[in-house]
């Protein structure tokens, strides 16, 4: 899948892109029953959330699933990941955010390259996010926000919350985003289960809690151009992936047949998985 010159520049102005229904009804039954069996697990990548225990994020899917293996390699996400940055890009995180019916609780607004240059020393903002909805999402289930433009700005002063969600993330306060808000709006994405956006690593967002009797999860694919990849592994490598070769892209439909992927962690988390390394 390759992007337009119209959509290139929407990209570069707005900071995301978003694609109404660009999976099929039949593709997002084969991803959407492999969850409930994800969410199950007692792994490690299985963060919850503090208060209910429900999941919040299962992190590193792909390296023990073999539907979502497979999806890592779809060619309608990482070929335009590659386009953009003009040449191959590697998996730096893959994750299901999991926002429970009742139960799924804020994401406070940040930016993402804030926490991966900080926590695994990322060089440059060369790195986004693909998300898949795996439910439809509306403005009653706890939906994704952007402000729009805010990537232009660059990295902005953020402060390191620990108490809010389930893990540490670099947030921004209320005042910078009142006046990124002044500035730029917000922009809510919605749309039917297999609906995808792309956007900026420096874009700024956040999602509310989800009071609503609907699930919203959604697949994230973090990207990130080779010649980028972080310097540094202190976090477990299912928050910040150590291998990186280039993704090769397997055949379009991929979810509907079986194709061989390697699933390195489908017998558990290797220590050195979990484990600080020192960089080479």
């Amino acid at each position: 899948m390759r992007l337009t010159s119209d959509q290139l520049t929407q990209f570069d102005e707005s900071g995301f892109l978003f694609f109404d229904s660009l999976f099929t009804e039949q593709e997002m039954t084969v991803l959407n029953a492999e969850t409930p069996g994800i969410f199950a697990q007692h792994r490690p990548e299985n963060v919850r959330e503090s208060g209910s225990g429900a999941v919040r994020t299962s992190f590193g899917v792909h390296m023990y699933n073999a539907v979502f293996a497979r999806l890592a390699r779809h060619p309608r996400l990482v070929e335009p990941a590659r386009q953009l940055f003009r040449e191959d890009v590697y998996m730096h995180q893959f994750k299901v955010n999991a926002k429970a019916a009742f139960d799924g609780d804020v994401w406070q607004w940040h930016q993402d390259f804030g926490t991966w240059q900080v926590a695994d020393q990322m060089p440059e903002p060369r790195a986004m996010n693909i998300a898949i909805f795996l439910n439809e999402v509306s403005e009653l289930n706890g939906p994704l926000m952007f402000v729009p433009g805010s990537h232009k700005l660059g990295v902005i002063d953020a402060d390191l919350d620990t108490e809010t969600t389930s893990y540490p993330l670099w947030t921004l306060n209320n005042d910078t985003v009142r006046k990124l808000v002044e500035r730029g709006g917000i922009v809510v994405p919605k749309g039917p289960a297999g609906s995808m956006i792309m956007f900026d690593s420096l874009l700024v967002h956040g999602s509310g809690s989800n009071l609503s009797p609907w699930d919203r999860n959604t697949v994230y694919l973090s990207l990130c151009a080779i010649s980028n990849h972080i310097r540094q592994f202190k976090r477990p490598a299912y928050l910040a992936q150590r291998d990186f070769e280039p993704i090769e892209c397997l055949p379009d439909d991929c979810l509907l047949k079986q194709y061989d992927v390697t699933l390195p962690w489908i017998d558990g988390t290797p220590e050195s998985a979990l484990n600080p390394q020192i960089a080479a």
